[in-house]
């Protein structure tokens, strides 16, 4: 089969809900993924940060092969011999009194919505049914129906409804919103991103997560912060609101919590939120496996002994700096923190974000435009100075084709 026969494949079998590069991958390592073809390309996408660790990591692909042969599943009807290790090592990782285990990244968000409405019923004593959640324009915590019900994307929106209520949109940075929000009691929590990763890496002003916990503080609401693509080092710190000391009430992890080799979230909170959820009030059939609680030990594992934030926060800013460098028409701006990062792209002569991704592709690095018209850039927080200086090269031949 060549390039074309896989992407028919894909096209004829499956649902048509993404649009993919057109490029077919079959083998990863590092900060590098080979396609059908054989051809190697820097991977400057990381599946969304889920591959913080490099592809493959020889340590949490050992955990998974070693779990693998002993025991896979139990369902949380059971205790296993897994899932208590796994509990203490992330909780104090984090510190926090517990975690709440689950896989995918939606599943955690919705989870933070059912713990931060039961809280708010339990603990603050608001009336049943009457619990709000503030969260910001521009955000993207999932696709599930109650998720999108506080999305501003058309996309995510459009013939989904009816939408689920409870929700208090606010725009993003925006104290002053916040604040007027906060002014009705039956608000239980605000829901934020510490860096909006799908708007476009939108880092908003310093200070705002700061003040914004602490507005939360003065009117007994939770501090939610989702952490899913932005945690696990990589913007630089363990958690990207660690930049400005903030402890979340709530955290949400997920995608590098398992280095990407399996579905592996998480929700952190301290006896007083978790404990107002009982047994048979929430749960999933894969959360928490055993399987799962090996490799996210080992992905963590990986972060720390590696240095993986330090190594973000280093590079992170000698890509920014090279890339001020490039003098192109396209380039509109450019922002970030860590090994996250985004151009804002202006269009020329009928060439858009999607046309660069396409040469750079061609040219052997793989990045993915967001909004149609920035580019994302985060790579593995694997890759070595040597290695973002030749990715680098590639970049700028790109652009170099559109002046």
């Amino acid at each position: 089969m060549n390039t074309q026969d896989y992407i028919y494949r894909e096209d004829k079998f499956g649902a048509h809900n993404y649009h993919p590069l057109p490029v077919v991958l079959e083998k990863g390592e590092g900060p590098f993924v080979w396609d059908v073809n054989g051809k190697r390309y820097f991977d400057f996408l990381s599946a969304y940060s889920a591959v913080n660790q490099g592809h493959c990591h020889p340590k949490i692909i050992k955990a998974l092969t070693d779990q693998a042969s002993r025991l896979t599943l139990t369902s949380r009807a059971f205790y296993n011999s897994a899932l208590g290790e796994y509990e203490e090592y992330v909780t104090k990782y984090f510190k926090y009194d517990k975690v709440l285990p689950m896989n995918s990244g939606a599943e955690a968000d919705e989870t933070a919505l059912k713990l931060c409405r039961k809280w708010g019923y339990k603990k603050k004593g608001i009336k049943e049914n009457q619990a709000k959640i503030i969260a910001c324009e521009g955000n993207f915590h999932g696709r599930t129906i109650s998720i999108i019900s506080m999305s501003t994307d058309p996309d995510a929106r459009n013939d989904y409804g009816p939408f689920t209520p409870g929700f208090i949109i606010i725009p993003y940075n925006d104290l002053k919103a916040l604040e007027k929000a906060l002014n009705d009691p039956d608000v239980a929590g605000f829901l934020v991103e510490p860096i909006q990763g799908e708007a476009g890496v939108f880092v908003p002003d310093e200070g705002y997560l700061k003040k914004a916990y602490d507005l939360c503080k003065s009117k007994n609401v939770l501090f939610i912060a989702d952490e899913v693509q932005t945690g696990i080092a990589r913007t630089g710190k363990l958690l990207a609101c660690d930049h400005e000391s903030v402890r979340p009430d709530i955290l949400i992890l997920g995608k590098a919590l398992s280095g990407g080799v399996l579905p592996v979230s998480a929700v952190l909170a301290d006896d007083d939120i978790m404990l107002t959820i009982k047994p048979g009030e929430h749960g999933s059939t894969f959360g928490g496996n055993p399987l799962a609680a090996k490799v996210a030990i080992a992905a963590l594992e990986v972060i720390k002994n590696e240095k993986l934030a330090e190594n973000a926060d280093r590079l992170g800013n000698i890509f920014r700096d090279e890339f001020k460098k490039i003098k192109s028409d396209m380039i509109e701006l450019v922002r970030g923190k860590g090994l996250l990062n985004a151009v804002v792209i202006r269009p020329k002569n009928g060439k858009q974000a999607w046309d660069v991704c396409l040469t750079m592709m061609e040219k052997g690095l793989i990045a993915k435009p967001t909004h149609d018209h920035i580019i994302r850039f985060a790579p593995p927080l694997v890759i070595t100075e040597a290695q973002l200086m030749e990715a680098i090269g590639i970049i700028k031949e790109a652009f170099r084709l559109y002046e």
